[in-house]
């Protein structure tokens, strides 16, 4: 075997300039198509110059190097390697010389989400991107664990993680303090890590800086919805469901610890029920008398709550009073609920309502749905009965397109008899927000119609 470059340097330094050129334009991830215009001849004449190239530096390799054709096709079978390892194994400086070499055994620069990976190699072009998502399944991970997550992953230790995590297209994103967390989680892997790093409970308030979310109510919904975490009550404060120190209750929410205590020990005076449900999920007094309107619990003949699976009749609640701003014309056949445009309504939230709306509907216990349809549109609107509350699904497409902005009044018609429901703007049009806001644009605001709700 050679101990010097000068055979490589001497065969590359023989081929004509424009083919040099080439070579180094390839090497530079340059496409035929382009070389060819810079060089003012077709791709395939390109292709035709490089193959030609590409033979006589094989050639002259074969003279030098005994075996290197096997030993390159041995060494790129692995998911990536350097071309550091390429130009030790045939004794040469690292060059652009070496890649038609590595090239005539089939080999080409890995695969990975930040394209390409120049200066490695591998006979298995997806092969290293695989070994990185493995990895990427281990995040979120704290900057100190990157390297070694990575390794056990199979990923070759000189491969530049950082370069590829920090690319616009990595599945993972930069976090606090050198984190790195997934991109479509980001807000939850931060506050997992930082629960992980801080030791004890915090509250959501606290989780505010870390994960970059605004809103306390947010990082509350975020949490909530991600089984690593648990919020123990009745501090109200986040932990990781992992810590074993945790004295943190097995009923995701107070229904459904109000049912086991039932399950358990049968029919049990109110006030005697409401003791063991405190004594499993502390909760308040008001959120237990909601938990009676459930539709799986009832009361039996001698005044028990009970299971209605095992004979209780179902418990209503007695009709709340009326809202000033809804109201139901003497038919009893169109509801009305006047509503304001707010932030909720604008990102798409659901809206919370009186239940003495679903009270008129007959949906006396939770938990009920209803469905009104919108003439033009394949989604309907859904009213809900949950135990605590009403809501009715999100109206942001139909407020939009009524030209609705924030601070916009607006009514909601439902009607019994078949189910419909529309909406009717309801500002008064010299004060209406739109018709302010189309003004200053100079642009003729949509029409807007005064409507009165009859008490």
């Amino acid at each position: 075997m050679a101990r010097d470059d000068d055979w490589l340097q001497a065969a590359f330094g023989a081929l004509p300039a424009r083919s040099r050129r080439m070579i180094e334009d390839r090497a530079d991830g340059k496409t035929l198509g382009s070389i060819g215009q810079e060089h003012e001849v077709s791709r395939e004449r390109v292709r035709q110059l490089l193959l030609k190239a590409q033979e006589h530096l094989c050639l002259v390799a074969d003279a030098f190097v005994d075996d290197w054709r096997d030993r390159l096709t041995t060494l790129t079978e692995r998911s990536a390697a350097p071309q550091s390892e390429v130009s030790a194994l045939l004794g040469v400086r690292n060059q652009v010389a070496v890649e038609p070499l590595v090239e005539a055994v089939g080999a080409e620069h890995p695969l990975t989400w930040a394209g390409r990976l120049r200066g490695w190699w591998t006979r298995s072009p997806g092969a290293l991107e695989v070994l990185l998502r493995r990895g990427v399944e281990e995040a979120p991970l704290r900057g100190e664990d990157v390297a070694v997550t990575f390794a056990a992953a199979g990923v070759p230790d000189e491969v530049p993680l950082l370069d590829l995590l920090g690319h616009p297209d990595s599945p993972l994103v930069p976090g606090f303090g050198g984190t790195w967390l997934r991109r479509r989680a980001r807000g939850r892997d931060a506050a997992y890590l930082f629960l992980l790093a801080n030791g004890e409970p915090c509250r959501a308030e606290e989780l505010l800086a870390p994960t970059g979310i605004r809103r306390k109510s947010a990082v509350a919904e975020a949490l909530r919805r991600d089984e690593r975490f648990v919020q123990l009550r009745l501090e109200g404060k986040w932990a990781l469901a992992e810590w074993p120190h945790l004295n943190v209750t097995p009923y995701p929410n107070a229904m459904e610890a109000l049912v086991a205590v039932l399950t358990e020990l049968g029919p049990l005076p109110k006030d005697a029920l409401f003791v063991k449900v405190g004594e499993r999920y502390p909760v308040t007094l008001w959120r237990l008398h909601q938990c009676l309107l459930d539709d799986r619990v009832g009361i039996t003949e001698d005044g028990l709550i009970e299971l209605v699976a095992r004979g209780a009749t179902p418990i209503e609640e007695s009709e709340p009073a009326r809202p000033a701003r809804m109201a139901v014309d003497p038919a009893g056949n169109v509801f009305g609920v006047r509503l304001t445009v707010d932030k909720d309504i604008l990102r798409g939230s659901g809206v919370v309502v009186s239940s003495w709306l679903t009270w008129q509907l007959g949906m006396r216990q939770a938990p009920m749905v209803r469905s009104f349809s919108i003439a033009g549109h394949p989604t309907p609107i859904v009213l809900k009965r949950a135990t605590s509350a009403a809501q009715i699904s999100s109206l942001r497409v139909l407020v939009k397109e009524n030209g609705m902005v924030g601070g916009c009044e607006f009514v909601l018609f439902l009607r019994t008899d078949d189910s419909t429901a529309r909406i009717e703007h309801a500002c008064t049009p010299h004060i209406c927000p739109a018709a302010i806001e189309s003004a200053r644009t100079d642009v003729r605001p949509p029409g807007a119609s005064a409507l009165e709700l009859s008490p």
